[in-house]
């Protein structure tokens, strides 16, 4: 069963949700969340404490919203535009991640990259 979430950047917050997988699950344990986080093109990526290896839901084929984890990272990755890797308007991630969220509005991160930090925290 997924898992609903908000994530808050600079006074803004954005609704979304955490999949049904064992991946998800972990990240779930260890909320709420709150760092600093890196930028690489209009994707948002911050270390969490979350130790994962690629599963069956890996993949390079993203969406602006999707929400992955990053194994070679350590890392929650926030797709909301352009990659570095992108040759159309759609994201490309550095490497596979593992699929385990969706955000709504995600597009609306672009006008928030200036900020420092980020909290994720779940919706009861």
């Amino acid at each position: 069963m997924s898992v609903s979430i908000e994530i808050e950047v600079g006074g803004l917050i954005l609704q979304g949700e955490l999949a049904a997988t064992g991946c998800a699950g972990a990240i779930v344990e260890s909320l709420p969340l709150e760092t600093s986080f890196n930028t690489w093109g209009e994707e948002f990526y911050f270390e969490i404490p979350v130790i994962c290896d690629a599963d069956e839901t890996a993949t390079i084929d993203v969406e602006v919203g999707t929400i992955g984890y990053w194994p070679p990272g350590r890392a929650l990755a926030i797709f909301f535009g352009r990659t570095p890797m992108s040759t159309t308007d759609k994201p490309v991630p550095a490497s596979e991640v593992n699929l385990v969220g969706r955000l709504e509005d995600a597009e609306k991160l672009v006008d928030f990259m200036s900020e420092d930090q980020i909290i994720v925290r779940r919706v009861e």
